[in-house]
């Protein structure tokens, strides 16, 4: 190993000793293949899925290799009007699985996801009977308040670019703490524990992923 992967080797170590301290599953994994055979040893085939809207879970093929198996896949991405896309973000509370990425987490385990509708961290936070969180090690903060700053100042103005909405942020790059009827940033979450002990499964995954 380089340098940079045993440095990585070891911060996720120390990340799933705090994970687990807080209630959740654990693991680590190098590459994305490897991440496609976790999923598939943590999801039996039949099961009902949903994802949020990340960018990590489909760079990696993930939501491909699901909608191509045997799995009742529920995918926003499938609908087109506004009705739809609602029907599909209610069905996510009545999987067994839901998927998604985080904005950041701090070293000691604390998850901290920002969101416009709040369908996300809605789903993460109730409902699903299982949340599978694939988090890239680029997201890892010192503390919770780097986390906080990373959510806002970082993915925030990278994420309204992606979305092309008029927000301050999405001109400039920098969080203008606004008050935009476009802000994603209208529901914050801070999760310090996986309740009930288990729900949450994290992957950490040795590679930049989403934003």
């Amino acid at each position: 190993m380089n340098p940079k992967e045993i440095r990585n080797e070891r911060l996720a170590e120390r990340l799933i000793r705090n994970l687990e301290r807080r209630h959740y599953e654990a693991c680590f994994c190098r590459k994305a293949e490897d991440v496609i055979k976790k999923i598939q040893e943590l999801i039996p085939e039949g099961s009902r899925i949903s994802w949020g809207g990340s960018d990590t879970i489909r760079s990696l093929g993930v939501t491909d290799m699901l909608k191509a198996g045997n799995y009742e896949v529920y995918d926003r991405d499938d609908v087109t009007t506004t009705e739809d896309k609602l029907r599909v973000y209610r069905k996510a509370f009545e999987c067994d699985f839901y998927l998604s990425s985080v904005n950041a987490i701090s070293e000691d385990g604390v998850i901290v996801n920002i969101d416009g509708n709040g369908n996300r961290v809605a789903a993460i936070t109730w409902g699903p009977k299982h949340v599978v969180l694939i988090i890239g090690l680029n997201k890892v903060c010192q503390d919770t308040d780097a986390a906080l700053k990373r959510a806002r100042s970082t993915a925030a103005p990278v994420n309204m670019s992606r979305f092309d909405f008029e927000t301050l942020c999405q001109k400039d790059g920098v969080c203008h703490n606004c008050l935009s009827p476009d802000s994603i940033c209208n529901y914050i979450s801070i999760q310090r524990m996986s309740h009930p002990a288990g729900r949450h499964i994290v992957i950490l995954v040795d590679q930049e992923l989403g934003y």
